[in-house]
């Protein structure tokens, strides 16, 4: 793809995303959505080959489908109310249609079939965008309208996305695959925590970003797709190995990492509204997704690829790509924790 062509999509794709951050009116909150979408399947496509144009489909079809979901919602509320705006306010049907709509968009259990496929199906770096920026816009509209949602409709799926992205992502080998369970997890919580809290779902979507942002380009920096690759990091980029042994632990949410955050201010918050069964199931439930981090972790770092010599094997070339951004970013990553108590100050 020329970089002239690139750049155009790449700004359709950020100016879909602030039109739908920026707007009080819900037709153009709707446009909005679709620019992004319409514009994100190119560069889903970068790398043309059969699965990345299937992958392109699958989240087409779902996004579209969502996209009318929302509309239908957004004129259900137009009917009753007899306004465009962005209130707080929200006829029940119209604000149920609009929840089951962005948590197509977001991939919230049950309809999170299509983000492991698609993630699975494209390049790195284009699973860095859908998983990270291609969030922001329909969490910020989940986030206005959070006082008309329906509880009974959002708990559920924050629930069961949390015990399947835990349980999704046991059995993979691929990376990419672990990453969008981890995805579907990850928003688990933020829905979790959405009706109580807003703000604090904010907060989540920050270190998430930071974190999966840090994680990809940890991963493509190495060049490994599968755990098998990434168990042969160790004998190249040492440094690199011990860097993603971290990342993998703080996304599990280990203390004294910055991953441990957003859960403790999550369970904190919930038992602060008298809710005693939430907090506990995703506590436990984050336990599945501790596991197969772990399990990374442990083929990364603690196993050694077997050679037949004692010598460090030199088979691999050194890797040109400039990362300026990844010092930074493990840093934020794995060392946040001692600024917790300014952050509860802010929410």
């Amino acid at each position: 793809m020329k970089p002239s062509i690139l750049l155009t999509i790449m700004m359709t794709v950020i100016s879909g995303t602030m039109i739908v951050l920026t707007s009080s009116h819900w037709l153009m909150v709707w446009i909005g959505f679709e620019m992004n979408t319409l514009a994100i399947i190119p560069i889903l496509m970068k790398k043309s080959n059969p699965r990345a144009i299937e992958a392109s489909t699958k989240y087409f079809l779902t996004q579209a489908t969502a996209s009318m979901i929302l509309m239908m919602g957004i004129a259900i509320n137009l009917l009753y109310s007899g306004q465009w705006t962005l209130s707080k306010t929200l006829h029940p049907a119209a604000s149920a249609m609009m929840t089951i709509a962005l948590a197509m968009k977001l991939g919230l259990a049950p309809f999170h079939f299509w983000v492991p496929e698609v993630t699975q199906g494209i390049h790195m770096s284009s699973g860095l965008i859908l998983l990270t920026w291609q969030k922001i816009a329909p969490l910020s509209i989940l986030y206005q309208i959070s006082p008309a949602i329906n509880p009974n409709l959002l708990l559920p799926m924050a629930i069961a996305s949390v015990l399947i992205g835990g349980w999704g992502g046991l059995n993979q080998t691929q990376l990419r695959k672990i990453l969008a369970y981890s995805s579907i997890a990850h928003m688990g919580w933020m829905a979790a925590i959405t009706l109580y809290n807003p703000t604090m779902m904010v907060l989540n979507l920050t270190i998430y970003i930071i974190m999966t942002l840090t994680t990809f380009m940890l991963f493509m920096y190495s060049s490994s797709t599968t755990t098998l690759s990434l168990s042969q990091t160790w004998n190249k980029t040492p440094l690199i190995t011990s860097l993603i042994l971290m990342l993998m632990l703080s996304l599990g949410g280990l203390p004294p990492l910055s991953g441990f955050i957003p859960k403790w201010m999550i369970i904190l918050e919930l038992t602060k509204n008298e809710m005693i069964i939430m907090p506990t199931l995703l506590a436990i439930t984050a336990l599945l997704n501790l596991f197969f981090y772990m399990r990374l972790t442990y083929t990364t770092t603690l196993t050694m690829f077997p050679s037949t010599n004692n010598m460090m094997m030199k088979w691999k070339f050194d890797s040109t790509k400039k990362m300026i951004f990844l010092p930074p970013l493990t840093v934020i990553s794995t060392m946040l924790l001692p600024i917790t108590p300014l952050l509860s100050i802010l929410d």
